[in-house]
Order: structure tokens, then C-alpha cells, then sequence
């Protein structure tokens, strides 16, 4: 991975819709329809089937088609980088695990978002799922509380995915986000960024997977303070 050794400035631009309220309403929209995609999923269902049940609810709260491809995947799936494509006809089994990663946009605004669910009890689709979730948020709080760069972050949180006994994903290492379209402004990823990240401009992703190709979790959100986070 190449590191962006440049001024800050140059990498966080923005365009000239960008706006703290716009890019927030975006965030909360993101979330409210992660959560609603996620109960609407259930054991028995192909993924084809929920990834269009997933499009079916952007276009219910008014979020125009995503800047990029909505993903919904079930049980190995979840262990594929996001541009490898899904192996088809993946049916959610009764103990099983499945992870969510939308981008939709609200007027000129990008919103990005992923979360990883399980059906049934099985302990380790649950652990998985559990630490990808606290695996962002500690790194985050690094970012938070330390002022550490992007690629400090991403060091970071290949030793801890180890220490929690999974393997972090360097296929999804963060990037920018902003009014649509952020890779007119800057197409560079987060763990490569040699400086202290902005809050609302960047995404910060988390991909585990077992370490036997099995399955894997997947958190993703917008790099912000504690206060924007509920408890």
C-alpha cells in the first residue's frame, strides 16, 4: 500500500455542496436503513433476494441509487473482499451470519455504512460480529483520543484483529467521503494517510475473518468523535 505523503488539505477537499448537517442527516439515514434491511432478512432467504429487498428500502426512503453496489452477504460470502463477487445462490441458514454494506446518497451527500448480524446461536458468528463493532470503535478511539494518522490506525487494528483471533482484511482500508462524488477529490485510502484524519471526511472499515476462510464481519461508519455515538 502506497502511503499519501501530502499536504492534508489536498486530500481532504471538499466539494461545494459539502455540509456538517447534510453529511450527519446522511449518516442517520445510512443507519435507519441498515437496521431496517436487517430485519427484513431471514433463514431460508437468497442472498440475490436481499441484496433487491436492500435496494427496495433506499428507494422506499428516498435515497438515490448508491455510488456503490449494494451488498448484502450470507454465511462464506462474508469471508470476500467487497469487489470480489458474491458466489451465488448463498441461502442464510438457520445458524448463520450475514453483513450489510450500503452506500446510498440523500441529495448531494455520501453516505456509507456496514454491520454484521447473525441468525441462530452459534458463539462464534456472534464473537466475530461483537468484535468487529468494538474492533472499529477502539480504533476509532485511538483516532479520538491519540490524534493517530491513518496508517497508525490501520497498524493498529491488524494486531489487534490478531490478538482477537481473526485476520483483518487489507482489501478495505478506508477512504474519503463527502458530497458525491469523493473520488473526483481524493480516491486515497484512509490506512494510507500519513497524517491525522478529519472527522466527517473519511470511513473507517473493519473486515474480520476466521481464520479458516469460514466467515467473517464486517462494521463500517464515518471516523467521529464519541459524542456522535450512542451507548
Amino acid at each position: 500500500m502506497t502511503t499519501i505523503h501530502s499536504d492534508p488539505g489536498h486530500a481532504e477537499r471538499v466539494g461545494p455542496a459539502f455540509s456538517q448537517d447534510g453529511m450527519l442527516a446522511t449518516r442517520h439515514l445510512t443507519r435507519v436503513a441498515i437496521r431496517e434491511i436487517a430485519r427484513a432478512v431471514l433463514p431460508g432467504m437468497v442472498e440475490e433476494d436481499a441484496v433487491a429487498l436492500a435496494q427496495e428500502v433506499l428507494r422506499r426512503m428516498d435515497l438515490s441509487p448508491t455510488w456503490h453496489p449494494t451488498r448484502v452477504r450470507f454465511g462464506r460470502n462474508t469471508t470476500r473482499a467487497m469487489k470480489q463477487p458474491s458466489v451465488p445462490g448463498a441461502v442464510l441458514q438457520q445458524d448463520d451470519i450475514f453483513f450489510i454494506d450500503i452506500a446510498p446518497r440523500h441529495g448531494p451527500w455520501e453516505g456509507d455504512g456496514g454491520e454484521t448480524f447473525t441468525v441462530g446461536a452459534d458463539p462464534l458468528h456472534a464473537k466475530c460480529a461483537r468484535d468487529a463493532k468494538a474492533l472499529f470503535h477502539e480504533v476509532r478511539h485511538q483516532w479520538a483520543v491519540h490524534g493517530w494518522t491513518g496508517v497508525r490506525l490501520y497498524e493498529y487494528a491488524r494486531g489487534r484483529a490478531r490478538d482477537m483471533g481473526w485476520e483483518l482484511n487489507p482489501d478495505l482500508p478506508g477512504h474519503r467521503i463527502c458530497d458525491f462524488p469523493h473520488a473526483a477529490l481524493h480516491s486515497g485510502s484512509l490506512a494510507a494517510a500519513d497524517f491525522r484524519p478529519s472527522p466527517l471526511r473519511w470511513v473507517l472499515e473493519i473486515h474480520l475473518r476466521d481464520r479458516v476462510g469460514r466467515f467473517g464481519a464486517f462494521f463500517e461508519d464515518m471516523l467521529l468523535e464519541d459524542r456522535f455515538y450512542g451507548a
